[in-house]
């Protein structure tokens, strides 16, 4: 997709976030998408939950002046852990693209400005958890990720930033 804008989000588009999660949420093929009511549940709310915390980072693409995905970093902490929780130093990231702009590159730019805004914070890692029939499973195995837990199809995986 030509002209694909990655930038920080604004603060006015947070609420984005939440849509972004939903659409993150992973549904194999054929499957019934899952009811909105689950973004209420704590542990995948809390992957938005007052977004914009000190270490919270966040880019979105755009294109054509719409928002049409967004990646995020957060940590979190040993009583409120996500799924892809490694420890409390190491930020977990969520990605997700809207499905009509899928496969055209734009995760892999998400994930390129997020790695260099990781490093440059000083990270040295990042985790995430994703489901390992999830056709960004193989991205994510790409750019460096290596699987270190397993959990049926869901797989918690680690990646090394390196500045």
């Amino acid at each position: 997709m030509e002209k694909v804008i990655i930038r920080e989000i604004n603060e006015s588009e947070i609420p984005f976030l939440t849509e972004m999660l939903y659409e993150a949420l992973f549904v194999p093929s054929g499957e019934k998408k899952l009811p909105k009511e689950i973004l209420k549940e704590p542990k995948i709310y809390n992957y938005v939950k007052d977004f914009g915390r000190k270490d919270d980072f966040c880019f979105v693409a755009e294109y054509r002046n719409e928002l049409i995905g967004a990646i995020w970093s957060r940590k979190f902490t040993a009583e409120n852990k996500g799924y892809g929780f490694i420890n409390e130093e190491t930020p977990e990231l969520s990605m997700a693209i809207i499905e009509s702009s899928r496969g055209k590159g734009i995760g892999q730019k998400l994930l390129n400005t997020i790695f260099a805004k990781l490093a440059n914070e000083n990270f040295k890692q990042v985790s995430l958890s994703v489901d390992k029939r999830n056709f960004a499973f193989k991205m994510y195995q790409k750019n460096g990720f290596e699987e270190i837990e397993m959990e049926n199809n869901s797989v918690k995986m680690l990646k090394i930033i390196k500045k």
